[in-house]
């Protein structure tokens, strides 16, 4: 692929996959705001936007099977553990803006998680097995992760248990 070609998909997958998190947030509001209806619809062209992503990652060599995804879903928490939440931390904290800080703290104990989950997801899947996989409950505050019953309050911003989301 021509490397014009190649950084406009990139760009149209980073454009397409942000308008996809933004109309699902937006699906939530809506929701709560007690526009059904309008949430639907957010719901349902998040959904197409993911279809472009998805063509866009295709193409770009982005999927591969789950033993490969796995790998590169640990390299990606491995760089926002490492590098990327810890410089973004700082920066906030250097700044003065303390909530930015909070935010970029939780996502980066969150990472730290997935990270860990991953890769022991990928040692089964690289031996060609599923893995066995409990309840899994996410903080709806700061994403904290966890499989099996949570502890009664989230251990990274004290949420209540009660309040995660059970996948």
């Amino acid at each position: 692929m021509k490397e014009m070609t190649k950084r406009a998909l990139s760009d149209a997958f980073a454009g397409e996959s942000m308008a996809h998190m933004k109309y699902i947030i937006y699906s939530d509001i809506a929701r709560e705001e007690g526009y059904s209806n309008v949430a639907r619809l957010f719901e349902a062209i998040a959904y197409a936007e993911r279809v472009h992503a998805r063509n866009h990652a295709r193409l770009l060599g982005l999927l591969g099977k789950t033993v490969g995804n796995l790998r590169k879903s640990v390299d990606g928490e491995s760089f926002e553990i490492e590098e990327m939440y810890p410089v973004y931390k700082n920066t906030a904290s250097l700044q003065g803006e303390k909530a930015a800080e909070i935010s970029n703290n939780y996502a980066l104990e969150a990472e730290k998680i997935h990270q860990t989950m991953y890769a022991e997801s990928k040692k089964d899947v690289a031996k060609g097995k599923d893995i066995k996989l409990a309840e899994v409950y996410v903080c709806p505050v700061c994403g904290y992760t966890h499989e099996g019953n949570p502890p009664d309050k989230c251990p990274v911003c004290n949420a209540s248990s009660k309040t995660f989301k059970k996948f």
